[in-house]
Protein backbone atom coordinates (compact mmCIF):
# COMPACT_ATOMS: atom_id res chain seq x y z
CA UNK A 1 0.00 0.00 0.00
CA UNK A 2 1.19 3.49 -0.83
CA UNK A 3 1.62 5.81 2.14
CA UNK A 4 1.37 9.58 2.00
CA UNK A 5 2.81 11.90 4.60
CA UNK A 6 0.62 11.67 7.72
CA UNK A 7 -2.04 14.38 7.70
CA UNK A 8 -3.32 16.51 10.55
CA UNK A 9 -7.01 15.80 9.96
CA UNK A 10 -9.15 13.69 7.67
CA UNK A 11 -12.89 14.04 7.11
CA UNK A 12 -14.14 10.87 5.48
CA UNK A 13 -17.58 10.25 3.99
CA UNK A 14 -18.88 6.73 4.46
CA UNK A 15 -22.13 5.07 3.44
CA UNK A 16 -21.52 1.39 2.82
CA UNK A 17 -18.06 0.55 1.41
CA UNK A 18 -15.82 0.04 4.43
CA UNK A 19 -12.79 -1.34 2.57
CA UNK A 20 -12.21 1.92 0.70
CA UNK A 21 -12.43 3.86 3.96
CA UNK A 22 -9.85 1.57 5.58
CA UNK A 23 -7.48 2.04 2.64
CA UNK A 24 -7.77 5.82 2.77
CA UNK A 25 -7.26 6.02 6.53
CA UNK A 26 -4.21 3.75 6.44
CA UNK A 27 -2.73 5.64 3.51
CA UNK A 28 -3.18 9.10 5.03
CA UNK A 29 -2.60 8.17 8.72
CA UNK A 30 -4.53 11.14 10.11
CA UNK A 31 -3.88 12.51 13.57
CA UNK A 32 -7.60 13.37 13.82
CA UNK A 33 -10.41 11.58 11.98
CA UNK A 34 -14.06 12.47 11.47
CA UNK A 35 -16.55 10.16 9.77
CA UNK A 36 -19.49 11.73 7.95
CA UNK A 37 -22.16 9.09 7.61
CA UNK A 38 -25.81 8.10 8.03
CA UNK A 39 -27.00 6.62 11.32
CA UNK A 40 -27.02 3.10 9.89
CA UNK A 41 -23.31 3.19 9.03
CA UNK A 42 -22.11 3.67 12.62
CA UNK A 43 -22.07 -0.08 13.20
CA UNK A 44 -20.02 -0.49 10.01
CA UNK A 45 -17.35 1.82 11.42
CA UNK A 46 -17.19 -0.15 14.65
CA UNK A 47 -17.11 -3.60 13.06
CA UNK A 48 -15.37 -3.18 9.68
CA UNK A 49 -13.26 -0.03 9.87
CA UNK A 50 -11.84 0.56 13.34
CA UNK A 51 -10.36 -2.94 13.80
CA UNK A 52 -8.40 -2.60 10.54
CA UNK A 53 -6.84 0.82 11.12
CA UNK A 54 -3.06 0.42 11.37
CA UNK A 55 -2.36 3.67 13.24
CA UNK A 56 -5.29 4.77 15.35
CA UNK A 57 -5.93 8.52 15.21
CA UNK A 58 -5.32 10.44 18.40
CA UNK A 59 -8.77 12.00 18.06
CA UNK A 60 -11.84 10.87 16.22
CA UNK A 61 -15.54 11.66 15.99
CA UNK A 62 -18.44 11.45 13.58
CA UNK A 63 -21.18 13.61 12.13
CA UNK A 64 -24.49 11.84 11.54
CA UNK A 65 -26.47 13.00 8.50
CA UNK A 66 -30.22 12.38 8.68
CA UNK A 67 -30.73 12.66 4.90
CA UNK A 68 -27.68 11.74 2.82
CA UNK A 69 -29.51 12.36 -0.45
CA UNK A 70 -30.50 15.99 0.20
CA UNK A 71 -27.86 18.69 -0.23
CA UNK A 72 -29.54 21.29 1.98
CA UNK A 73 -29.93 18.87 4.87
CA UNK A 74 -26.33 17.67 4.53
CA UNK A 75 -25.00 21.21 4.30
CA UNK A 76 -26.90 22.45 7.34
CA UNK A 77 -25.75 19.58 9.54
CA UNK A 78 -22.11 19.84 8.43
CA UNK A 79 -22.01 23.64 8.70
CA UNK A 80 -23.33 23.44 12.26
CA UNK A 81 -20.90 20.80 13.47
CA UNK A 82 -17.68 20.49 11.46
CA UNK A 83 -16.17 23.98 11.90
CA UNK A 84 -16.44 23.81 15.70
CA UNK A 85 -15.02 20.30 15.74
CA UNK A 86 -12.03 21.30 13.60
CA UNK A 87 -11.45 24.36 15.78
CA UNK A 88 -11.45 22.17 18.89
CA UNK A 89 -8.92 19.91 17.19
CA UNK A 90 -6.82 23.00 16.38
CA UNK A 91 -6.81 22.24 12.66
CA UNK A 92 -5.35 25.16 10.73
CA UNK A 93 -6.19 26.19 7.15
CA UNK A 94 -4.53 23.83 4.70
CA UNK A 95 -4.22 20.96 7.19
CA UNK A 96 -7.48 19.19 6.33
CA UNK A 97 -7.96 16.40 3.78
CA UNK A 98 -11.46 15.35 2.69
CA UNK A 99 -12.26 11.90 1.29
CA UNK A 100 -15.49 11.77 -0.74
CA UNK A 101 -15.14 8.17 -1.97
CA UNK A 102 -18.16 6.96 -0.03
CA UNK A 103 -20.21 10.13 -0.38
CA UNK A 104 -23.50 10.57 -2.14
CA UNK A 105 -23.55 13.53 -4.57
CA UNK A 106 -25.34 15.60 -1.93
CA UNK A 107 -22.78 14.68 0.74
CA UNK A 108 -19.86 15.40 -1.59
CA UNK A 109 -21.21 18.82 -2.54
CA UNK A 110 -21.94 19.82 1.04
CA UNK A 111 -18.56 18.58 2.28
CA UNK A 112 -16.73 20.51 -0.44
CA UNK A 113 -18.48 23.77 0.42
CA UNK A 114 -18.21 23.48 4.21
CA UNK A 115 -14.57 22.37 4.31
CA UNK A 116 -13.28 24.74 1.61
CA UNK A 117 -11.78 27.27 4.07
CA UNK A 118 -9.71 24.56 5.79
CA UNK A 119 -9.00 21.88 3.20
CA UNK A 120 -5.94 21.46 1.04
CA UNK A 121 -6.97 18.25 -0.73
CA UNK A 122 -10.05 16.34 -1.75
CA UNK A 123 -9.31 12.69 -2.41
CA UNK A 124 -11.37 9.89 -3.89
CA UNK A 125 -11.02 6.30 -5.01
CA UNK A 126 -12.67 5.96 -8.42
CA UNK A 127 -13.19 2.68 -10.30
CA UNK A 128 -10.36 1.95 -12.72
CA UNK A 129 -11.25 1.96 -16.40
CA UNK A 130 -10.94 -1.25 -18.35
CA UNK A 131 -7.35 -1.77 -19.40
CA UNK A 132 -6.05 0.93 -17.06
CA UNK A 133 -3.03 -0.44 -15.24
CA UNK A 134 -1.13 2.66 -14.15
CA UNK A 135 -1.68 3.65 -10.50
CA UNK A 136 -4.27 0.89 -10.13
CA UNK A 137 -5.18 -0.15 -6.60
CA UNK A 138 -6.89 -3.44 -5.78
CA UNK A 139 -9.26 -3.28 -2.82
CA UNK A 140 -11.39 -6.28 -1.86
CA UNK A 141 -11.30 -7.62 -5.40
CA UNK A 142 -12.11 -4.30 -7.08
CA UNK A 143 -9.74 -2.01 -8.99
CA UNK A 144 -9.56 1.69 -8.17
CA UNK A 145 -7.45 4.73 -8.98
CA UNK A 146 -6.49 7.21 -6.25
CA UNK A 147 -7.39 10.74 -7.35
CA UNK A 148 -6.81 14.00 -5.54
CA UNK A 149 -7.26 17.67 -6.21
CA UNK A 150 -6.59 20.90 -4.37
CA UNK A 151 -9.51 23.19 -5.12
CA UNK A 152 -7.49 26.18 -3.97
CA UNK A 153 -5.14 25.81 -6.92
CA UNK A 154 -8.00 27.08 -9.09
CA UNK A 155 -9.86 29.21 -6.55
CA UNK A 156 -6.70 31.09 -5.55
CA UNK A 157 -6.99 33.50 -8.48
CA UNK A 158 -10.24 34.87 -7.03
CA UNK A 159 -8.65 35.40 -3.63
CA UNK A 160 -5.59 36.91 -5.30
CA UNK A 161 -7.75 39.57 -6.93
CA UNK A 162 -9.42 40.26 -3.58
CA UNK A 163 -6.00 40.64 -1.99
CA UNK A 164 -4.91 43.00 -4.76
CA UNK A 165 -8.02 45.11 -4.18
CA UNK A 166 -7.22 45.33 -0.47
CA UNK A 167 -3.66 46.33 -1.35
CA UNK A 168 -4.86 49.03 -3.74
CA UNK A 169 -7.10 50.43 -0.99
CA UNK A 170 -3.98 50.68 1.21
CA UNK A 171 -5.31 47.97 3.55
CA UNK A 172 -1.93 46.30 3.58
CA UNK A 173 -2.33 44.26 6.78
CA UNK A 174 -5.60 42.77 5.51
CA UNK A 175 -3.99 41.98 2.15
CA UNK A 176 -1.06 40.30 3.88
CA UNK A 177 -3.41 38.15 5.94
CA UNK A 178 -5.38 37.06 2.89
CA UNK A 179 -2.27 36.21 0.85
CA UNK A 180 -0.85 34.21 3.78
CA UNK A 181 -4.10 32.25 4.02
CA UNK A 182 -3.96 31.41 0.32
CA UNK A 183 -0.29 30.44 0.62
CA UNK A 184 -0.99 27.73 3.18
CA UNK A 185 -3.88 26.31 1.14
CA UNK A 186 -2.48 26.10 -2.38
CA UNK A 187 -0.24 23.26 -3.53
CA UNK A 188 3.53 23.48 -3.28
CA UNK A 189 4.22 24.93 -6.72
CA UNK A 190 2.08 28.00 -6.08
CA UNK A 191 3.20 28.69 -2.53
CA UNK A 192 6.23 30.88 -3.45
CA UNK A 193 4.02 33.18 -5.54
CA UNK A 194 1.55 33.85 -2.74
CA UNK A 195 4.34 34.12 -0.19
CA UNK A 196 5.78 36.85 -2.41
CA UNK A 197 2.43 38.67 -2.55
CA UNK A 198 2.20 38.46 1.24
CA UNK A 199 5.77 39.76 1.62
CA UNK A 200 4.99 42.59 -0.78
CA UNK A 201 1.91 43.71 1.14
CA UNK A 202 3.77 43.29 4.43
CA UNK A 203 6.63 45.38 3.07
CA UNK A 204 4.39 48.28 2.14
CA UNK A 205 2.64 48.02 5.50
CA UNK A 206 6.04 48.30 7.19
CA UNK A 207 6.87 51.26 4.95
CA UNK A 208 3.68 53.04 5.96
CA UNK A 209 4.79 52.64 9.58
CA UNK A 210 8.28 53.96 8.74
CA UNK A 211 10.09 50.66 9.33
CA UNK A 212 12.24 51.33 6.31
CA UNK A 213 14.88 48.63 6.59
CA UNK A 214 12.37 45.83 7.15
CA UNK A 215 10.25 47.16 4.30
CA UNK A 216 13.26 47.24 1.99
CA UNK A 217 14.10 43.62 2.82
CA UNK A 218 10.52 42.51 2.14
CA UNK A 219 10.39 44.30 -1.21
CA UNK A 220 13.71 42.81 -2.31
CA UNK A 221 12.50 39.33 -1.40
CA UNK A 222 9.22 39.74 -3.25
CA UNK A 223 10.95 41.07 -6.38
CA UNK A 224 13.17 37.97 -6.60
CA UNK A 225 10.18 35.67 -6.16
CA UNK A 226 8.11 37.55 -8.75
CA UNK A 227 10.97 37.41 -11.25
CA UNK A 228 11.17 33.65 -10.77
CA UNK A 229 7.40 33.30 -11.08
CA UNK A 230 7.41 35.36 -14.28
CA UNK A 231 9.98 33.00 -15.81
CA UNK A 232 7.64 30.08 -15.17
CA UNK A 233 4.57 31.83 -16.51
CA UNK A 234 3.10 33.67 -13.54
CA UNK A 235 -0.26 35.46 -13.63
CA UNK A 236 -0.83 38.12 -16.33
CA UNK A 237 0.42 41.55 -15.35
CA UNK A 238 3.16 40.30 -13.04
CA UNK A 239 6.05 41.37 -15.26
CA UNK A 240 4.69 44.90 -15.70
CA UNK A 241 4.48 45.25 -11.92
CA UNK A 242 8.20 44.73 -11.33
CA UNK A 243 9.59 48.16 -12.41
CA UNK A 244 7.46 50.03 -9.87
CA UNK A 245 8.45 47.71 -7.03
CA UNK A 246 12.12 47.92 -8.00
CA UNK A 247 11.92 51.72 -8.06
CA UNK A 248 10.41 51.70 -4.57
CA UNK A 249 13.08 49.29 -3.34
CA UNK A 250 15.72 51.62 -4.77
CA UNK A 251 14.19 54.58 -2.94
CA UNK A 252 14.20 52.65 0.33
CA UNK A 253 17.78 51.53 -0.24
CA UNK A 254 18.96 55.14 -0.49
CA UNK A 255 16.99 56.09 2.60
CA UNK A 256 18.17 53.12 4.67
CA UNK A 257 21.84 53.38 3.71
CA UNK A 258 22.05 57.14 4.24
CA UNK A 259 24.25 57.48 7.35
CA UNK A 260 23.39 61.13 8.01
CA UNK A 261 21.36 61.97 11.14
CA UNK A 262 19.00 63.91 8.86
CA UNK A 263 18.29 61.58 5.97
CA UNK A 264 18.07 63.19 2.57
CA UNK A 265 15.03 61.17 1.39
CA UNK A 266 13.00 61.30 4.61
CA UNK A 267 11.23 64.57 3.88
CA UNK A 268 10.09 63.38 0.45
CA UNK A 269 8.80 60.17 1.96
CA UNK A 270 6.82 62.05 4.59
CA UNK A 271 5.31 64.24 1.89
CA UNK A 272 4.33 61.17 -0.16
CA UNK A 273 2.95 59.57 3.01
CA UNK A 274 0.73 62.61 3.56
CA UNK A 275 -0.53 62.35 -0.02
CA UNK A 276 -1.41 58.68 0.43
CA UNK A 277 -3.26 59.44 3.65
CA UNK A 278 -5.21 62.21 1.95
CA UNK A 279 -6.00 60.66 -1.43
CA UNK A 280 -5.69 56.93 -0.75
CA UNK A 281 -7.21 56.49 2.70
CA UNK A 282 -9.23 59.74 2.70
CA UNK A 283 -7.99 60.50 6.20
CA UNK A 284 -7.34 64.26 6.33
CA UNK A 285 -6.50 64.26 10.05
CA UNK A 286 -3.63 61.80 9.64
CA UNK A 287 -2.64 63.47 6.37
CA UNK A 288 -2.33 66.86 8.06
CA UNK A 289 -0.06 65.48 10.78
CA UNK A 290 2.22 63.89 8.18
CA UNK A 291 2.16 67.02 6.04
CA UNK A 292 3.22 69.37 8.84
CA UNK A 293 5.93 66.89 9.79
CA UNK A 294 7.08 66.76 6.16
CA UNK A 295 7.28 70.56 6.06
CA UNK A 296 9.47 70.51 9.15
CA UNK A 297 11.63 67.71 7.74
CA UNK A 298 12.43 69.81 4.66
CA UNK A 299 13.55 72.66 6.91
CA UNK A 300 15.60 70.28 9.06
CA UNK A 301 17.29 68.82 6.00
CA UNK A 302 18.14 72.26 4.66
CA UNK A 303 19.50 73.50 7.98
CA UNK A 304 21.64 70.42 8.55
CA UNK A 305 22.84 69.90 5.00
CA UNK A 306 23.91 73.49 4.34
CA UNK A 307 24.49 74.96 7.80
CA UNK A 308 25.20 71.93 10.05
CA UNK A 309 22.39 73.01 12.37
CA UNK A 310 20.55 70.27 14.25
CA UNK A 311 17.13 71.65 15.10
CA UNK A 312 16.82 69.31 18.09
CA UNK A 313 20.19 70.39 19.53
CA UNK A 314 20.93 73.86 18.19
CA UNK A 315 23.62 76.17 19.48
CA UNK A 316 22.32 79.75 19.69
CA UNK A 317 25.54 81.02 18.11
CA UNK A 318 24.70 79.08 14.92
CA UNK A 319 21.57 81.14 14.35
CA UNK A 320 21.20 84.58 12.77
CA UNK A 321 21.86 87.36 15.29
CA UNK A 322 18.18 88.32 15.46
CA UNK A 323 17.17 84.86 16.72
CA UNK A 324 19.94 84.15 19.21
CA UNK A 325 18.44 85.86 22.24
CA UNK A 326 14.99 84.41 21.53
CA UNK A 327 16.58 80.98 21.33
CA UNK A 328 18.25 81.37 24.74
CA UNK A 329 15.11 82.67 26.43
CA UNK A 330 12.35 80.65 24.75
CA UNK A 331 13.59 77.47 23.09
CA UNK A 332 15.36 75.64 25.90
CA UNK A 333 13.82 72.19 26.37
CA UNK A 334 13.25 71.28 30.02
CA UNK A 335 13.41 67.54 29.35
CA UNK A 336 16.98 67.34 28.11
CA UNK A 337 18.38 70.85 28.51
CA UNK A 338 18.89 71.37 24.78
CA UNK A 339 17.79 74.22 22.55
CA UNK A 340 15.15 73.08 20.05
CA UNK A 341 13.79 75.11 17.17
CA UNK A 342 10.02 75.02 16.57
CA UNK A 343 8.74 74.79 13.01
CA UNK A 344 8.33 78.48 12.23
CA UNK A 345 11.67 79.31 13.83
CA UNK A 346 13.41 76.81 11.57
CA UNK A 347 12.24 78.66 8.48
CA UNK A 348 12.98 82.04 10.05
CA UNK A 349 16.51 80.80 10.68
CA UNK A 350 16.83 79.71 7.07
CA UNK A 351 15.56 83.08 5.88
CA UNK A 352 18.01 84.90 8.16
CA UNK A 353 20.83 82.79 6.75
CA UNK A 354 19.88 83.84 3.23
CA UNK A 355 18.44 80.48 2.23
CA UNK A 356 15.93 80.54 -0.63
CA UNK A 357 13.57 78.08 1.03
CA UNK A 358 13.42 80.20 4.17
CA UNK A 359 12.75 83.33 2.16
CA UNK A 360 10.04 81.52 0.19
CA UNK A 361 8.44 80.53 3.51
CA UNK A 362 8.21 84.17 4.56
CA UNK A 363 6.61 85.07 1.23
CA UNK A 364 4.09 82.24 1.55
CA UNK A 365 3.40 82.87 5.23
CA UNK A 366 0.14 84.83 4.72
CA UNK A 367 -1.22 81.85 2.78
CA UNK A 368 0.17 79.23 5.14
CA UNK A 369 -0.85 80.85 8.42
CA UNK A 370 -4.58 79.94 8.30
CA UNK A 371 -3.73 76.46 7.04
CA UNK A 372 -1.29 75.78 9.87
CA UNK A 373 -3.84 77.28 12.24
CA UNK A 374 -6.37 74.71 10.95
CA UNK A 375 -3.81 71.98 11.60
CA UNK A 376 -3.32 73.29 15.12
CA UNK A 377 -7.07 73.27 15.82
CA UNK A 378 -7.60 69.79 14.33
CA UNK A 379 -8.64 66.91 16.58
CA UNK A 380 -5.22 65.29 16.21
CA UNK A 381 -3.54 68.68 16.51
CA UNK A 382 -4.41 70.55 19.68
CA UNK A 383 -8.09 71.29 19.18
CA UNK A 384 -11.52 69.83 18.63
CA UNK A 385 -12.40 70.70 15.03
CA UNK A 386 -12.05 67.98 12.36
CA UNK A 387 -9.79 69.28 9.64
CA UNK A 388 -11.22 69.47 6.13
CA UNK A 389 -9.60 67.66 3.23
CA UNK A 390 -9.62 70.92 1.25
CA UNK A 391 -7.41 72.56 3.87
CA UNK A 392 -4.94 69.69 3.73
CA UNK A 393 -4.82 69.84 -0.06
CA UNK A 394 -4.21 73.59 0.03
CA UNK A 395 -1.32 73.19 2.45
CA UNK A 396 0.02 70.27 0.40
CA UNK A 397 0.13 72.47 -2.69
CA UNK A 398 1.92 75.24 -0.79
CA UNK A 399 4.50 72.80 0.58
CA UNK A 400 5.17 71.44 -2.90
CA UNK A 401 5.69 74.98 -4.18
CA UNK A 402 7.78 76.04 -1.20
CA UNK A 403 10.15 73.07 -1.32
CA UNK A 404 10.38 72.87 -5.10
CA UNK A 405 9.61 69.15 -5.03
CA UNK A 406 8.16 67.66 -8.21
CA UNK A 407 5.27 65.24 -7.76
CA UNK A 408 7.02 62.82 -10.10
CA UNK A 409 10.00 62.57 -7.72
CA UNK A 410 7.92 61.25 -4.82
CA UNK A 411 7.70 57.48 -4.29
CA UNK A 412 4.53 55.98 -5.77
CA UNK A 413 3.09 52.74 -4.45
CA UNK A 414 2.15 50.29 -7.22
CA UNK A 415 -1.36 49.31 -8.23
CA UNK A 416 -1.83 45.53 -8.27
CA UNK A 417 -3.84 44.20 -11.21
CA UNK A 418 -2.68 40.60 -11.38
Amino acid sequence: MAHDQPVKALVLALTDYAAAAVYSINRLQPDALCFVLPEGAKSLVESEVQPKIEHLPRRWDWVILPETGEFVSCYQMLARTLPDMLRTWEVQPGELVVDVTGATPAMAGALTVVTMPMSSRIVSLVPAREGQEEDKIDIAGQSFVWTQVNLWDEAASVSRREGCELFNRRLFAAATKLFREVEVRVSGGQKPLYRAFADLADGYDLWERFHYRQAWEKLKTSVKAFEMAAVWGGPPGLTSLLPAIKANAGFLEKLVLDPAPVKDMQASDLLAHAGRRLHGLHDPEAAMISLVRALEAFAQRQLFKHYQIKTWDVQPEQLPQALQETCRSCWLEDLDGKYKLPLQAQFRALAGLGDQMGQAFLREWPTMKPLLDAANHAVLGHGFEPVKAERVQQLYDVVMKLTGVAESSLPKFPVLNV
